[in-house]
This record gives C-alpha cells, sequence and structure tokens, in this order.
C-alpha cells in the first residue's frame, strides 16, 4: 500500500526520454490485485465470515495482494517503469483490497463501523488529493504513513483468519481469542496512525500550495 512518492524517487520514464509501454510487470500485478478485491470480498463474506476455510482463502488472497504491493512498486522504481497509469491505477488497487478488507470485516462484525467509514474517508479523500495535484506538488513519504500502511495490512490480514472459529480443537478457544484482541490492538494503533498521517499529508499539501502562490 504505497503512500506519496519521495521527492528523490526515479522519475517517470516518460520524461526522461524513453516512453514505457503500459504492458509491464509492475502494471500487471497492479491490475491483478484490482481483479483480486471482489473474490477476497466474497470469500470473507460466505457464509457470514463464519466458514473457517473460506476465510482463509480471503487470507491467501490478502497475503497476496499485499506481497504484489511490495514487489510491483519495486520493480517500478528498480527499472524506471513508472507511467501515468501506474501512478493512477497502484493507489487505486490499494485502497481497493483494504477499503473491502474494511468493509467485509465490519459486515461480518470484526470492526466498528464507525473505524471503517473514518479510514475509507481518511484513504480516498487523500488518494483524490494526490491525483488532483500530482502534477503541481509533491509530498515526501514519511515514516509515519510507511508505519500506518504497515500495521494496518498486519492488523487486516489478523483479523481476516478464522481465530474465533466456533469448530476448532477447545484448546485453540484461547490463543485464538488473544491473538484476535492482539490484532484488534494493531487496528487501534493502524486508526490513529492513519488519522495522523492524514492530518501531516494534508499539511504539506497546504504549506507546498502556500509556497507556490508566494513564488
Amino acid at each position: 500500500m504505497s503512500e506519496p512518492a519521495s521527492p528523490s524517487a526515479p522519475r517517470p520514464a516518460e520524461h526522461s526520454g524513453r516512453r514505457v509501454s503500459n504492458w509491464n510487470v509492475p502494471n500487471v500485478l497492479t491490475t491483478l490485485r484490482i481483479v483480486l478485491v471482489p473474490f477476497f470480498g466474497w470469500a470473507l463474506l460466505v457464509h457470514s465470515g463464519e466458514d473457517a476455510t473460506w476465510r482463509l482463502v480471503a487470507w491467501a488472497i490478502f497475503f497476496v495482494a499485499m506481497v504484489t504491493d511490495k514487489i510491483d512498486g519495486d520493480l517500478a522504481r528498480k527499472h524506471n517503469l513508472i507511467t501515468d497509469f501506474g501512478k493512477i491505477a497502484d493507489p487505486i488497487a490499494d485502497k481497493a483490497i483494504t477499503g473491502m478488507a474494511f468493509i467485509a470485516l465490519s459486515v461480518i462484525g470484526e470492526v466498528w463501523w464507525w473505524v471503517t467509514i473514518l479510514v475509507l474517508v481518511r484513504e480516498w479523500s487523500i488518494t483524490f488529493v494526490r491525483l488532483l495535484v500530482a502534477s503541481k506538488v509533491v509530498i515526501a513519504a514519511d515514516t509515519l504513513g510507511k508505519w500506518k500502511t504497515f500495521i494496518q495490512g498486519i492488523a487486516l490480514g489478523g483479523l481476516v483468519l478464522p481465530l474465533r472459529d466456533s469448530d476448532a480443537a477447545s484448546w485453540w478457544h484461547t490463543p485464538g481469542d488473544v491473538l484476535h484482541w492482539a490484532f484488534e490492538i494493531c487496528l487501534a494503533v493502524a486508526v490513529i496512525l492513519t488519522v495522523w498521517s492524514g492530518l501531516q499529508f494534508f499539511w504539506g499539501i497546504w504549506t507546498q500550495r502556500a509556497r507556490l502562490r508566494r513564488r
């Protein structure tokens, strides 16, 4: 799940004199993540989230999405395969898979709806602003945003797992509850970082635009 790019990141290949086709591995992986979103949501919601097997399938899909997000970003930067399509599709893919996770987990009662609404408003408003001002303002990725992304992924992935499956062996009930609440705590930390990093993002936008207006 990508945060705003650093000013030191490679320039898009289109601007360095070499036209890069949208048909490249990073963009294919980004498209794969978008395609996986409805399958992930469906698997998590089978039998209202009470089917342990399908929740494991949903976790596997979520894991693949998180891994490919890391891989496509690294490949695009390493081989200078940054394209206009990728700059638009990558954040959409990120927010789509995490948004589906939040919504589905709220539907099955694992996450409070107010948390989901708060996070989705933050994520999609920032994504919209990034796309709107991408050509004028560059907001550097910071440590806070990276930690938010990492902890959010851990929390969502953990809550997708069937940790409190009523059909599990009796010895698993206590460890399952402990792990579940550990991931709930991770989610609480992620929500705090989400709000904090969101405020930092909009402050950065405002200060850079104010600086441009003074020139």
